[in-house]
């Protein structure tokens, strides 16, 4: 497309672009173009002049070549925009503040004084309807306030006061509004369900692993134990007991059939399923990320609804004041003064949108927040509880040998193996596929069902011999496997640095996978940050061997470890802890680690774990870099320690304007606009981020 540069400067360069007009829709599609352009830093784009304002770090050849080839038409730049963008919400609420703006300087340059009158009355009205509604149902809030505050006026006579208290509300409540819908949006934006790939099944029968991108309207998918249904439909075939909280708020998984609605960002806690997709990738999505984000406020934190509750009982002491401030001074304009303050606005306003605003920058760290009161608790945590496994340890562990026993193959062992585990990502299970494919082992699908026992492994059916794959408790214990005799001392030999993951062939010890799990590099200095920000006491479980647990232990610095343990006993320890009096914090990724997140006051899920423990969490964390937990952490007491600044300010400086409104010093309108700057001011400041770049 062609275009004409208006300025270039080193890194810089702005320029028009040669339309005649640019849509929303057409800035959007030009933003993401150009941001998905290797170099681009940054992209701003005017939409009303047609310019844009890139920021790049490469060569200003690359930028302008890329300037050439773009086309609003072009589908693959069409497709980089995401399902929703801000820039519309902002066009709206700028359009609605500016006609504002302009009709209250056109109603005063040349609007006849009684005509403004009598405009001011009819909008009293609709104030005076909405203060007596609150008072019909027994409460005292801030919308009395302004009610009496606009009604005495009108009684006196003081039509520009009253008029001037109305526009300020106008503008405060045009500007709440557009904060808020704008700190949801942007933290909206920034979730999303993570599902890059999914299995579907071909019209031969044949199940293949294809991008999530590539799935369309009518396609079938499978979606089995442990893993996330990435897209709405119906259920065609199989049944699986779903949760389905985060759509629902439902708290038990619920039973699908044949014939049954599934909703993407569902998981399946047990069973298997065939879906068929009746709604194409993001469609839909936002919406209800969106509602369950509005939904989260309400799980506030105990001192976000401590200054809600105060802001409410506040408002009959702001009326009790104006009213003894009458009978004392006999002097209305004072009186009025005082019923221009009131703590509600901001106490209401900015204690959410603080909360918001946390949650928007945890995202920007790559940390997903569902409520409030999960950044109060993680704040308030004294232990902190890790699974070893893909959290301690790097989440992508590595085949370190094959030991093959009963005369078999090593290679076809870890070929059937990896045929099994493709179906439940978890960290050992992706370690074995990913050695098959390193080896160029190309693994038919074979089995029938596939069978996931929480915890312990997978069971399945090879031409017609079971198969199991799993933890030694599961086979040996559980299902009664057993080694021949001359094997023995093969077996006892397994190298204990490695952790074991082991296949039976029809009751059979077939193979042993030995399982490299290195430690994660910033875990000893993770820990040693969370002793220095408060958390007094650091535990590791892990299913784990007591030798490899020890040694790990060790390594960490964690306070005390317990090995081969089960999901139950994580769960129950957190209980204990929780009897104690102790605040406690839990972190893992697998399904095994689900119920102990759930128990715990603040669950925190590795993103690259198991679908359930992301969704049964209250908190996802990347699983890039563990000191994401030390960024939570000092967020979360950031968050906290902003709320009560809040508090304090708003209490102190209302009171000051109540004492000056009393003393006759600030007039009424003067109240009103300092009252709803500072609530303003106050707002802004909440949305900002609370850690440094």
């Amino acid at each position: 497309m062609r275009c004409k540069i208006l300025h270039q400067s080193a890194g810089r360069i702005r320029v028009h672009m040669l339309v005649s007009r640019m849509t929303l829709e057409q800035a959007d599609v030009l933003e993401y173009y150009l941001r998905a352009e290797d170099g681009v830093t940054d992209v701003r784009v005017y939409d009303r002049t047609c310019d844009a304002v890139i920021y790049y770090a490469g060569e200003r050849g690359d930028i302008l070549s890329a300037l050439s080839r773009f086309s609003f038409e072009d589908e693959g730049a069409r497709a980089l925009v995401p399902d929703h963008t801000s820039r519309a919400l902002n066009r709206q609420y700028e359009d609605r503040l500016v006609g504002t703006v302009c009709g209250r300087a056109f109603s005063r340059l040349f609007i006849p004084a009684p005509v403004r009158a009598a405009i001011a009355a009819c909008k009293a009205v609709g104030y005076l309807v909405k203060g007596l509604r609150v008072l019909a149902r027994g409460r005292l809030e801030v919308a009395v306030l302004d009610a009496t505050a606009i009604t005495v006026s009108m009684i006196r006579g003081d039509y520009n006061t009253a008029s001037s208290v109305m526009f300020l509300l106008r503008i405060g409540e045009t500007l709440e509004e557009w904060t808020h819908k704008k700190s949801v949006d942007d933290l909206a934006r920034t979730m999303s369900l993570n599902v890059d790939r999914i299995w579907v099944k071909t019209e031969a029968g044949e199940e293949i692993l294809v991008p999530a991108s590539r799935v369309r309207v009518g396609d079938t998918i499978v979606v089995r134990t442990g893993a996330m249904i990435p897209l709405d439909g119906k259920v065609v075939s199989g049944e699986a007991a779903v949760n389905q909280s985060s759509i629902t708020g439902e708290a038990l998984p619920v039973r699908k059939e044949c014939g049954s609605y599934v909703y993407a960002g569902t998981v399946v806690e047990e069973g298997e399923c065939l879906i068929c997709v009746d709604k194409g990738s993001g469609e839909g999505r936002y919406d209800r990320v969106v509602r369950m984000i509005e939904d989260s406020e309400k799980l506030k934190s105990a001192t976000e609804d401590k200054a809600s509750h105060l802001a409410d009982r506040l408002v009959p002491y702001s009326l009790g004041g104006t009213i003894l401030t009458y009978f004392l001074t006999g002097n209305v304009t004072k009186a009025l003064s005082i019923l221009m303050v009131d703590f509600s606005c901001a106490l209401k306003l900015s204690m959410p949108l603080a909360v918001l605003s946390a949650m928007r920058e945890a995202g920007l760290h790559h940390i997903t927040v569902k409520g409030g009161r999960f950044l109060e608790a993680v704040s308030e945590a004294d232990t902190i509880v890790f699974d070893k496994t893909g959290t301690l340890t790097y989440a992508t562990p590595k085949v370190a040998a094959v030991v093959p026993f009963g005369g078999r193959e090593e290679e076809e062992m870890l070929r059937l193996a990896a045929c099994l585990e493709e179906h439940y990502p978890h960290s050992m299970a992706n370690a074995v596929v990913q050695e098959a494919k390193n080896r160029d082992l190309r693994h038919e699908e074979r089995h029938s069902r596939v069978e996931y026992v929480v915890a312990h492994g997978i069971s399945s059916m090879i031409d017609e011999e079971r198969v199991l794959i799993g933890s030694y408790h599961f086979i040996f214990q559980d299902e009664g496997c057993f080694v021949r005799p001359e094997e023995q001392e093969k077996f006892d030999s397994l190298p204990e640095a490695y952790s074991h993951l082991y296949m039976a062939i029809s009751g059979e010890l077939a193979a042993v996978i030995c399982i490299e799990d290195p430690l994660r590099k910033e875990a000893r200095d993770v820990v040693d940050r969370l002793h220095g920000l408060g958390i007094s006491r650091v535990v590791m479980m892990t299913g784990d061997n007591e030798k490899t647990a020890r040694a790990v232990a060790a390594a960490v610095g964690v306070d005390e470890y317990h090995a081969e343990v089960l999901p139950e006993d994580k769960a129950a320890f957190i209980k204990t802890e929780h009897a104690a009096g102790r605040k406690v914090i839990m972190v893992g990724d697998g399904v095994n680690d689900s119920p102990a997140l759930s128990e715990a006051d603040a669950g925190i899920a590795i993103s690259a774990g198991a679908a359930i423990a992301r969704e049964i969490a209250d908190i996802t964390v990347s699983a890039d870099h563990l000191s994401a937990l030390v960024t939570l952490k000092l967020l979360s007491d950031a968050l906290m320690k902003r709320i009560q600044r809040n508090y304090r300010f708003i209490i102190a400086f209302n009171l000051m304007l109540i004492g000056l409104g009393a003393g006759g010093v600030l007039q009424p309108a003067a109240s009103a606009l300092l009252h709803n700057m500072s609530t303003l001011g106050i707002s802004l400041e909440s949305m900002t981020n609370l850690l440094e770049s």
